[in-house]
C-alpha cells in the first residue's frame, strides 16, 4: 500500500495520484507537480489515501513542491494568454479555410506548449495552421480533437433539467450510457427527450439503472399469474420506482377489477420470483438508434 494525494488539474477533472513526499497537504492546497506534459498546477483534491499498487500507475512521481503566490499570479496569466490565444487560432482558422470548431485553449503550466481542443465532422488536415500558430507563439503547438460530449464538458451550459451539466459540474470520467438503458426505465426513446446538449444520450440515465436492474430481477414477469390479499390476479404492470405491481383480478361475479400492490405482498404461485424476459424489441428506428448509442 501507499500513502498518496489525488491532484486535479482542472474544475471538474480526472484526478491523478501523487506521492506526498515530506509536505503535508489539506484539501484544497495547490500543488506543483511533474507530469507527461512538464510542470503543471493542481489542486489537492484527496489527502493521504492509502491505495493498492493495482490502482497505481507505476512510477508514481512525488510532489515538486506546495504552490505559492509567484505560481498563482503565473497561472492568472496563463488564463489571460489562453483567451488571446484563442482569438488568434480562430483568425488562422478563418484564413486557412478549415472546416473545425475551435472549443478552448490551454497552455501548460511551464508554457512549454500550447494545446487547441476543436471539433470537426472528419479528418482536418491543419498542417499549414499548426506552422502559422509555432510561428506567432514560438512555442510547441498541439491541436487535438475532441468528441461533442468533451466539448459540452468544457464549454458547459444548462442541461434538460434546468441544472448545470452534470460532466461540467461533478463528473470527472464519462461512463458508458446506451438506449436499452432508456427503455429499462420507460422513458420516452424520441432522441430529444433523452438527449443532453452535446447530442448523446444523457450522462444522468446512468444513476438509476442498477436500482432498475435490481429491482427488475424481484419483479414477476409482464402476463404471469400471482397471488395478492385479494385473490389471483396477472400481472399488467411493475412500477420500478415504487416497487409496485398492478394486476388484474377476475372476481367471484366474473368482473374485472385492477389494484396496485407493493411488491412484498406479491407471491408467485408455487415458484419464485424471476427477472422480466430479455427485450428483443428490434423495432427501434436504427437510425435514431444510432444517433443516441454512445
Amino acid at each position: 500500500m501507499e500513502k498518496v494525494i489525488g491532484v486535479r488539474f482542472k474544475r471538474v477533472g480526472k484526478v491523478y495520484y501523487f506521492l506526498p513526499g515530506d509536505i503535508s497537504f489539506n484539501e484544497g492546497d495547490h500543488a506543483i507537480v511533474e507530469t507527461a506534459r512538464g510542470m503543471e498546477y493542481g489542486e489537492v483534491v484527496i489527502v493521504d489515501k492509502e491505495v493498492s499498487e493495482k490502482e497505481i500507475v507505476a512510477p508514481l512521481k512525488t510532489v515538486v513542491r506546495r504552490a505559492n503566490a509567484k505560481d498563482e499570479r503565473k497561472l492568472e496569466e496563463n488564463k489571460q494568454k489562453e483567451k488571446d490565444a484563442l482569438e488568434t487560432c480562430q483568425n488562422k482558422i478563418n484564413k486557412h479555410g478549415l472546416d473545425m470548431k475551435l472549443v478552448d485553449v490551454e497552455y501548460t503550466f511551464d508554457n512549454s506548449k500550447i494545446i487547441f481542443y476543436f471539433t470537426a465532422d472528419g479528418r482536418v488536415d491543419f498542417r499549414e495552421l499548426v506552422k502559422d500558430l509555432a510561428g506567432v507563439f514560438k512555442t510547441r503547438i498541439e491541436l487535438r480533437q475532441i468528441g461533442v460530449r468533451d466539448e459540452a464538458k468544457m464549454l458547459g451550459g444548462l442541461g434538460p433539467c434546468g441544472r448545470a451539466c452534470c460532466c461540467s459540474s461533478f463528473l470527472g470520467d464519462f461512463s458508458p450510457v446506451s438506449i436499452k438503458m432508456a427503455k429499462e426505465q420507460n422513458l420516452s426513446l424520441s432522441p430529444t427527450k433523452i438527449s443532453g446538449l452535446c447530442g448523446r444520450l444523457m450522462c444522468c440515465l446512468n444513476y438509476e439503472q442498477e436500482h432498475y436492474c435490481q429491482t427488475r430481477k424481484r419483479m414477476p414477469k409482464l402476463g404471469s399469474t400471482v397471488m395478492s390479499p385479494e385473490g389471483e390476479g396477472v400481472v399488467i404492470d411493475n412500477n420500478a420506482v415504487t416497487e409496485t405491481v398492478r394486476i388484474r383480478i377476475t372476481l367471484p361475479d366474473e368482473s374485472i377489477d385492477v389494484k396496485t400492490f407493493k411488491l412484498e405482498e406479491i407471491r408467485f404461485k408455487g415458484r419464485p420470483f424471476c427477472a422480466p424476459e430479455p427485450d428483443n424489441d428490434s423495432s427501434l428506428d436504427e437510425e435514431i438508434k444510432s444517433l443516441l448509442d454512445d
